[in-house]
């Protein structure tokens, strides 16, 4: 009679992240964050010319290179969101050929880019959706530094860890997962009825 097989090991648990874009490696199956897409894919950050949009009024705001911008970015959404040095780069050359930027005096190797009155006065044409793109970058950032705290992601992977262990147990059936989604939908609705004090 040939030997049976080893029960095969529970999988290790997906490392957990919980942030804008989801539920880290669990993302898609609990439902979309804030910069996530359809399922099974993300949206874009910006639609067609509003990072040119962004790059002009962080520029306004002060001279900058690329990777000035790049961090400007990223900072401001708490690490969420940067865009890419492929993506950045030609979009300066565009806002240099439309006549909107041109490089200014600094030191050191970096191009440094000054926006020109051209770009200003087509910046002061567009200031409110400029302005409403810095917010929604804002407000990722915002949302990220509240869902990120250490006490909601300790708790959000043990709850993970304890459901991931119950529902694959073999005596896991049909009412313990009622049981389980139950609990859940509990804690969901405490949760939304919590207020500040």
């Amino acid at each position: 009679m040939p030997p049976i097989p080893p029960i095969p090991p529970i999988p290790p648990i997906p490392p957990f992240e919980f942030g804008p874009g989801g539920w880290g490696d669990w993302g898609g199956d609990f439902g979309p964050g804030p910069g996530s897409g359809r399922r099974g894919g993300r949206r874009r950050m910006f639609e067609s010319g509003e990072l040119r949009l962004v790059l002009l009024k962080l520029i306004s705001d002060q001279p900058r290179h690329g990777y000035d911008l790049i961090r400007a970015i990223e900072e401001l959404t708490h690490g969420s969101y940067a865009p890419s040095p492929g993506v950045v780069y030609p979009t300066l050359t565009m806002l240099q050929d439309m006549g909107h930027i041109s490089e200014a005096e600094a030191e050191g190797s970096r191009k440094v880019f000054a926006a020109t009155p051209e770009g200003e006065a087509y910046l002061a044409e567009r200031r409110e959706e400029a302005e409403g793109l810095i917010e929604r970058l804002s407000g990722l950032g915002e949302h990220k530094r509240k869902a990120s705290g250490a006490p909601i992601k300790r708790a959000v992977g043990n709850l993970l860890a304890a459901l991931w262990q119950r529902v694959t147990r073999e005596d896991a059936d049909e009412e313990t997962l009622h049981d389980v989604a139950a609990i859940l939908d509990e804690a969901a609705q405490k949760i939304e009825r919590l207020r500040k004090a």
